[in-house]
C-alpha cells in the first residue's frame, strides 16, 4: 500500500464547504453517543461517554449488554454504521443522504432487531435517545447530507497519542466527545481544583463540576462549527488558568490566545500547510502544556518523562 501524501494525511477542511455535513454528522454521533451514555457506568471526568477514533472512523468500543457486549462503529470509508454483538449477530445502517430523524429511526430499528434495549433520554418534548442533540439546541434543523471521512481527526489522533506518552501522571485517553464534537487529550496535576462555577451551555453543572474536579492541561482538535471560531482548529487550555497564562508566547508562531474562548488556538490550516505538520502540532501541544504546568507549579519532575519510542521500554 502506498504511503499517504501530506495532502492526503492532512486534507483541506473548509468549514463553509462541509458545514451541512458537519452539523448532521455531529448529531448522528450524538445519537450513537447517547446509547453508550445510557448503558455504561459513570467514569470519572465523563470518559465513559466518549467515542474513539479508528482507522475507518469512530467507535463506541464494547458496551456491556446482558452478559456480553455490543459495539457501534462509524465506517466513514464504506459509509456504513455497524452494530455488532459479541455473539456474532450484527446489523448495518447505511450512511446515505438522509435526515437525522431518519438516521435515528434506522438505528433504533437495528437495535430492536438485535434485542438491545437502549433506555430513553428526554430531549424537551421527545422521550427518546435524542434524535437531535446534546449541547446543540433541540430545535436544530435536520439537514439531509452525506457523511465524509473525518479528515484531520485521523492525523491528530496519532500526534495526540504520542504526546500522551510523555507523561507519567494521570492522563486521559485520546477520545472524541460527541457533545462538543472534538478530539481531546487531558493531563492532570494530581491536585484538586477550585469548584467549577457551572454555566456551561448544554452541560449540567453537576457534570461540569465533576469533569473539572482536578487541575488540568487539556488540548484537542475541533473541526469548526460557528461561534467565535468558524474554522477547524487545535486548542489548549488550563483549568484553573494560572496567572499570566494568556500572555505566554507559545509555538508555532501562528498560535494565539483567544480571549473569547479563554484558550490557545492554532488554526488547522497552519498545521496542514506547515513543512512538517506533525512537528508543528507537537510544538503547540508541548509549549501550551509547558505554560500551564510551569505557571501553576506542577510537580513536573515526577509527572513527566521522555516521549515514548517504538519497542523501547521507558528507562527507570
Amino acid at each position: 500500500m502506498a504511503k499517504l501524501s501530506l495532502a492526503e494525511r492532512w486534507p483541506e477542511l473548509p468549514y463553509a464547504a462541509w458545514k451541512d455535513t458537519r452539523d448532521t454528522l455531529h448529531l448522528w454521533t450524538q445519537v450513537v453517543g447517547k446509547i453508550r451514555l445510557t448503558l455504561t457506568p459513570w467514569l470519572n471526568h465523563s470518559w465513559h461517554v466518549a467515542l474513539s477514533v479508528t482507522a475507518r472512523g469512530l467507535t463506541t468500543s464494547p458496551i456491556p449488554w446482558r452478559g456480553g457486549d455490543f459495539q457501534i462503529d462509524f465506517d466513514f470509508i464504506d459509509h456504513v454504521l455497524w452494530i455488532r454483538l459479541s455473539e456474532g449477530q450484527f446489523r448495518q445502517v447505511m450512511l446515505k443522504p438522509m435526515s437525522v430523524a431518519e438516521f435515528y429511526e434506522d438505528v433504533m430499528i437495528a437495535l430492536r432487531e438485535l434485542e438491545i434495549e437502549a433506555p430513553s433520554k428526554r430531549c424537551r418534548a421527545k422521550s427518546r435517545i435524542v434524535s437531535r442533540s446534546n449541547r446543540t439546541p433541540c430545535t436544530w434543523p435536520m439537514t439531509p447530507t452525506t457523511p465524509i471521512a473525518f479528515g484531520g481527526c485521523f492525523a491528530a489522533q496519532e500526534i495526540f497519542a504520542h504526546f500522551r506518552t510523555g507523561f507519567l501522571g494521570k492522563t486521559s485517553p485520546v477520545h472524541f466527545f460527541w457533545g462538543s464534537f472534538d478530539l481531546a487529550v487531558t493531563r492532570f496535576s494530581g491536585r484538586p481544583a477550585p469548584r467549577q462555577p457551572g454555566g456551561v451551555p448544554y452541560l449540567s453543572d453537576a457534570v461540569a463540576q465533576e469533569v473539572y474536579s482536578h487541575e488540568v492541561s487539556s488540548a484537542g482538535f475541533w473541526p469548526g462549527g460557528g461561534g467565535p471560531v468558524d474554522y477547524a482548529a487545535f486548542y489548549s487550555y488550563a483549568y484553573p488558568a494560572p496567572d499570566g497564562f494568556s500572555a505566554v508566547s507559545v509555538k508555532p508562531q501562528n498560535a494565539f490566545f483567544s480571549k473569547d474562548l479563554g484558550e490557545f488556538l492554532l488554526p488547522y490550516d497552519a498545521v496542514r500547510t506547515a513543512s512538517h505538520p506533525a512537528r508543528a502540532l507537537m510544538e503547540f501541544l508541548q509549549s501550551t502544556y509547558d505554560a500551564a504546568a510551569g505557571l501553576a507549579k506542577w510537580d513536573r519532575k515526577s509527572l513527566e518523562c521522555g516521549l515514548g519510542q517504538v519497542g523501547k521500554p521507558r528507562r527507570v
